[in-house]
């Protein structure tokens, strides 16, 4: 278990100054929903500063219509028929799921309702997003995944492919893992007063993640005050950001910054890295304006921060 660092940045990609166009990555957003526009948007709107390409498809039609109206301001993205859906995943080097997909029509469900391992009591809107994320996963396996919010939400583990990233929160992972007491030791919801090592009840949580890990030969990102990653062969801590990042978007940043940066480099760096640049850019805003900033100014921040950490 190591703590992650501005060092390690160094190992991430960077684009040739000779590269020429789709050679810095192409991803593929799917997402959206009527209760849920912006979610996928945002996710986009940080996914288009990196990659040289990238898609944007969602089963639901309104969301269609804003995406339309937002290509005014943000060019960079192509808009896919639902249709197309899979000729794009399989053109892409990465694919984000889940942003804006829903498990209940109606906030009135509980939605983070105990169910058991793969025995979630779902209403049409959550049957429809199981469906098409067990139908994508299971037709593209070898795809470097990024599987966040409502999918994660309604999947069963056995449908994780292998070497993807999946980025739940505490009970996100307790749903899709079915393990109520793995976490409860877990320090996530605290800051710990070392920068140079995590306490012993984050060393606790990092083996019960690990094992899922291991077990599901996939990276997981557990969204916390200390962030935990673990592969199947190690284990990181990425410290930083402050309450601000509590606010709705700021997993969809991260969700977007992460399929970024998988469509050219290993899954565990690509996680790690994500983290720790979203907790240095909401760390700059907080010096500026307190935990008063929002998704769309880190999504605006995130390019400027990332561009100071690799001087």
């Amino acid at each position: 278990m190591k703590i992650f660092n501005k060092d390690q940045l160094n190992n991430l990609f960077k684009p040739s100054e000779n590269s020429s166009n789709e050679q810095n990555g192409q991803v593929t957003i799917i997402g959206g929903s009527k209760l849920f526009h912006g979610a996928p948007i945002l996710s986009l709107k940080v996914a288009s500063r990196f990659n040289d390409m990238v898609f944007f498809a969602s089963p639901e039609p309104s969301v269609g219509e804003i995406a339309e109206k937002i290509k005014s301001e943000l060019m960079s993205f192509i808009w896919v028929p639902w249709e197309d859906i899979e000729r794009y995943v399989e053109k892409s080097d990465a694919v984000l799921i889940g942003p804006g997909f829903m498990r209940y029509k109606s906030e009135k469900q509980p939605h983070f309702a105990k169910a058991s391992r793969g025995k979630q009591n779902l209403d049409k809107e959550g049957g429809k997003t199981r469906k098409i994320t067990r139908t994508l996963l299971k037709k593209f396996p070898e795809k470097r995944w990024v599987i966040d919010a409502g999918s994660l939400q309604v999947m069963e583990a056995e449908c994780i492919p292998e070497g993807a990233i999946i980025t739940p929160n505490k009970k996100e992972f307790e749903m899709l893992f079915g393990h109520d007491k793995v976490l409860r030791s877990n320090s996530v919801e605290q800051n710990s007063s070392q920068d140079d090592k995590a306490d012993e009840n984050t060393v606790s949580a990092l083996s019960n993640i690990k094992a899922m890990a291991e077990e599901y030969k996939c990276t997981i990102v557990l969204k916390g005050s200390e962030t935990l990653v673990c592969s199947p062969n190690k284990c990181t801590v990425v410290k930083g950001g402050n309450a601000g990042l509590t606010k709705g978007g700021s997993g969809d940043i991260l969700a977007g910054l992460t399929v970024s940066l998988y469509a050219k480099n290993d899954a565990h760096l690509s996680a790690c890295a994500a983290s720790y640049i979203e907790k240095k850019a909401a760390d700059e805003l907080f010096e500026k304006v307190g935990t008063n900033y929002s998704a769309d100014d880190l999504a605006v921040q995130i390019p400027l921060t990332i561009a100071t950490l690799r001087k």
